[in-house]
């Protein structure tokens, strides 16, 4: 294995047969030790995290690749915390994806004028650019396209996913009577056709979920779903 690139949360490995290792850390995204799935630093670290995101991202792509839906998920080791994908490529220098259902997070920082904190949405599809300098500048389509990101076919596309996993990830959440109130998702370009797939992880470090109004933490989740 060669290590290509050493990520907040994850490491990527290079296998030899072509496909990647995505090595599972125990740090999460935060401010001033408290998580924020949003924040573009690692805010913490709490032990046993990275095996627990593990556990839900293999649950979440698993029910995708069921469905039919594009993903880099090949297979997983969650003792050694690892998983095995295809490889992908980035739009640029990568995009987040996020889909809200409630408005808060950045969402209020930046609407706060007009919506009120927790307000439901509608499956609200928003794109930042990966760009700690510049704190994950928020990006429309029309920008993306002119600035060779990606198509307005691929932008199509990449809306019509969001949402579709978006509600799978909702409808899943909502049989053990949680409420999925925004999730950031990431996507590239894998195979010889080049197809949109999901990338990444689906995990509680990557979404805000609630049960009976009250926040669940990203580990708490995992035993609640698994």
């Amino acid at each position: 294995m060669k290590l290509v690139y050493k990520g907040k949360t994850k490491d990527v490995y290079a296998l030899e047969d072509g496909n990647y290792l995505l090595k599972f850390k125990d740090d999460v995204t935060g401010t001033d030790g408290v998580f924020d799935p949003g924040a573009n630093s690692v805010g913490l670290t709490i032990d046993g995290v990275g095996k627990s995101g593990l556990k839900l991202t293999k649950f979440f792509f698993e029910k995708l690749n069921d469905k039919g839906i594009p993903t880099h998920y090949i297979d997983c080791d969650i003792d050694a915390a690892t998983m095995t994908v295809s490889p992908a490529t980035m739009f640029g220098n990568g995009l987040e994806v996020i889909c809200r259902y409630r408005a808060v997070g950045s969402f209020m920082r930046r609407y706060g004028m007009y919506a009120k904190d927790g307000q439901p949405l509608d499956a609200f599809v928003e794109v930042t650019l990966k760009d700690d300098e510049r704190q994950d500048p928020p990006i429309n389509e029309d920008a993306l396209h002119m600035l060779g990101i990606l198509t307005r076919d691929e932008y199509a596309i990449l809306k019509l996913l969001t949402v579709k996993i978006s509600n799978v990830v909702k409808e899943e959440l909502a049989k053990k009577g949680i409420e999925l109130y925004d999730i950031k998702l990431e996507f590239g370009r894998i195979g010889e056709d080049n197809h949109i797939a999901l990338i990444d992880e689906i995990s509680g470090g990557n979404m805000r979920a609630y049960k009976d109004g009250k926040y669940i933490e990203p580990m708490e989740l995992e035993k609640m779903m698994i």
